[in-house]
């Protein structure tokens, strides 16, 4: 797929969505696990445009790529925010807990984690890279 790079703005999401089922369509994965990936990336791209960009009060874009092999499909997000790596975060404890008692904050990472196979993070220059990895079904 050809990479694509956008505007690191809420209006980008909706493109966003639709490369990410682009990519799911070229990958053959399933509806469902194709709505899963595009709430990790929607939740992931959502959090990069509002904190990294948004909150500092500076300008960026988003960076997505996809890699599509025989055993999974790796779709690249990438930003130029301040180096912060997402997945070191802790789930959410009180996940039981009635809302108003739940922490702030957490909860949508801790859903993309678990939309996915795999979620990484590197580092790239002056890049942060989010990698969510889907496998694909073996061939009938």
């Amino acid at each position: 797929m050809t990479p694509l790079v956008l505007p690191g703005r809420l209006e980008s999401l909706e493109q966003v969505a639709e490369f990410v089922h682009a990519a799911a369509r070229e990958a053959q994965l399933t509806d469902k696990v194709a709505n899963r990936l595009q709430l990790a990336v929607d939740e992931v791209a959502t959090n990069v445009v509002m904190h990294a960009y948004q909150e500092k009060g500076r300008d960026g874009e988003l960076y997505l790529a996809a890699d599509i092999d025989a055993g999974a499909l790796r779709l690249h997000v990438e930003d130029t925010g301040e180096a912060y790596d997402p997945t070191t975060r802790p789930d959410p404890t009180n996940l039981d807990a009635p809302l108003e008692e739940r922490e702030i904050g957490g909860l949508g990472l801790f859903l993309a984690r678990r939309s996915v196979d795999e979620l990484l993070y590197s580092r790239r220059g002056d890049r942060n890279r989010m990698t969510f990895v889907v496998n694909r079904p073996a061939p009938a």
